[in-house]
């Protein structure tokens, strides 16, 4: 076994922490000066990467890239394999994240990600983030018997897809609970049933009466509350956690090798991959990727109508501007709209419905570090540290900031992005319905059993943002005509039949029942059990209700 390499120790984005290692950060989840963990340097990829990584399973896959920020000192290479595998034995398809054609004339495919349990791009990251939450507890577990053991209790809050994507990757896990706070009745009806009807002891529901802000103000209050933090180890499973990031990186080189595999694309074409996103979490994973030497030409930021991602790429300024009245009225309360706080515009993909996006702390840590070309490596860390703590106040502050003219260049060498509005979304849905005839790549000889029909390809309104960013890119002739869009499709259509219903109504031939999943079919029907939390109950009765349901599953 070697010592930890640069990459495989981590630091906090403002500077108060350094020489973490890989398990400190997965438990600890934030900094304790309140900024987000990342390594203290991006690996390089081995010089045969391609060669050697070209026909991997996305397991074996999953396994050399994590290697690369897993020290084997502290995680044997046998063991994070068996956690790899374990953690994407469930899912549908046998390529985990198989890349799909939606029209070769353009180069245009688009990545599934929706073929883990919950059919949400999440379980990628949390069936792993479960796994390794058991394994370090086990580990510190040996040879301790009853009040001496280590307990995680993981607090969370979600809109829809987190939750359920968390509480799958947790269920049955020793010496693990998890409480997972959503809005009462502001999730959609199939979120809501794949979480509360999850029936183990270790899980608990908590509806809340209220917004998932309140929900989300509500953690926050718990993990800085040094009541609870006496006697519970708190643990985070949002994509404020590194791990989360990690995982996803995979699939940015899946996707990249399988379309090298495909007769049409040759080593010399260009790549963009196009990532629909609110937090930020999803481009990041991506971002590391082509930092690492995946041969990316760009990462195109897809935003909806909250679009203060789009906002900084075209003008350097990252400000809130929150959007009051009748204007902030829109999407569909029975696919989760409506969920947030005022402030935040309602569309038909309330995945992506933010104010601010937690994970781009990340970004402006490495953008800060750039800037500095002066400095041994140990003073552009703690600038970049100095700098993004004086970002945040100024957005705490002040409501937003600005970066320097050539940050913004940095940042447009590898991004670039788009705003798409709900009108734009719902078309896309209905054109790519009726225009494609999608083709599998790689090893499968089927599409898979995902948003294909008969008819034509189904895209949920959070794909179709990315598949709209795409062939807006491709009409405007931004890109070569050599040039790959690889789209992300983050989430089952099945997850927003209402959305999707909105587009597809009218359309001849269209039956959504027949892309309905089995694992659908009788979900709301099922025995379910949460706790309802009165909208006056506040942090503190929440705490409670989670030291009085941790008490109650000790007995049972």
């Amino acid at each position: 076994m070697r010592e930890s390499s640069e990459s495989q120790l981590y630091l906090s984005t403002r500077g108060g922490s350094y020489g973490l290692s890989f398990e400190d950060v997965v438990l600890k989840g934030l900094a304790s000066d309140g900024g987000l963990f990342i390594p203290q340097e991006i690996p390089s990829l081995p010089i045969d990467w391609v060669s050697k990584w070209r026909h991997l399973s996305f397991a074996d896959l999953a396994l050399e890239i994590l290697s690369l920020y897993i020290s084997d000192a502290e995680m044997p290479t046998t063991d994070l394999k068996d956690i790899i595998t374990r953690s994407y034995s469930k899912f549908r398809s046998p390529e985990i994240t198989p890349l799909v054609t939606l029209d070769s004339d353009k180069n245009l495919h688009i990545l599934e990600l929706f073929h883990g349990p919950t059919f949400a791009f999440k379980d990628v990251a949390l069936q792993l983030l479960g796994n390794l939450f058991e394994y370090f507890l086990v580990r510190r577990n040996e040879g301790l018997k009853g009040d001496e053991r280590h307990h995680l209790t993981v607090i969370g809050a979600t809109s829809g897809d987190t939750g359920s994507a968390a509480i799958y990757g947790l269920t049955g896990k020793k010496d693990i609970s998890i409480f997972m706070l959503h809005p009462e009745g502001k999730v959609s009806p199939v979120q809501e049933a794949q979480m509360t009807t999850v029936l183990d002891s270790n899980v608990h529901n908590l509806a809340v009466q209220g917004t998932f802000d309140d929900c989300q103000d509500i953690v926050k209050a718990l993990f800085s509350d040094p009541i609870i933090n006496k006697t519970q180890k708190l643990a985070a499973v949002n994509s404020i956690n590194w791990a989360r990031i990690l995982a996803q990186i995979t699939y940015f080189f899946y996707g990249y090798l399988t379309l090298l595999k495909s007769p049409h694309f040759t080593p010399s074409d260009k790549v963009k991959f196009v990532v629909p996103t609110g937090n930020f979490g999803d481009v990041l994973a991506g971002y590391f990727a082509k930092r690492m030497g995946l041969p990316v030409e760009k990462l195109v930021v897809a935003t909806n109508e909250n679009d203060i991602l789009d906002r900084f790429w075209k003008s350097g300024y990252y400000e809130k501007k929150p959007i009051h009245g009748l204007e902030a009225l829109g999407g569909l309360k029975a696919d989760g709209a409506q969920a947030h706080v005022d402030g935040v515009k309602e569309t038909l993909s309330p995945a992506m419905d933010i104010l601010v996006s937690s994970n781009f702390e990340r970004l402006l840590w490495f953008l800060s570090y750039s800037s500095l070309a002066e400095g041994n490596v140990s003073t552009r860390r703690r600038f970049a540290g100095e700098k993004v703590t004086e970002y945040l106040n100024s957005l705490k502050t002040n409501g937003g900031f600005g970066v320097k003219a050539s940050d913004l260049e940095t940042a447009r060498t590898d991004f670039e992005s788009q705003r798409v509005t709900d009108a734009q979304t719902v078309q896309t849905i209905k054109d790519t319905y009726l225009a494609v005839k999608a083709k599998p790549l790689g090893s499968s000889s089927t599409l898979t059993n995902g948003s294909s029909s008969s008819s034509g390809y189904i895209l949920d309104p959070h794909s179709a943002i990315g598949i709209f960013a795409s062939l807006d890119s491709i009409s405007k002739g931004v890109s070569s005509t050599s040039t790959h869009y690889v789209s992300l499709a983050t989430a089952h259509p099945a997850k927003f039949r209402n959305a999707v219903d909105l587009a597809l109504q009218s359309e001849v031939g269209f039956d959504f029942d027949a892309v309905l999943p089995k694992e659908f079919v009788g979900l709301e029907q099922k025995k379910r059990r949460k706790r309802q939390i009165p909208g006056d109950a506040g942090w503190q009765g929440v705490r409670t209700v989670i030291l009085e349901e941790l008490a109650s599953e000790s007995v049972g």
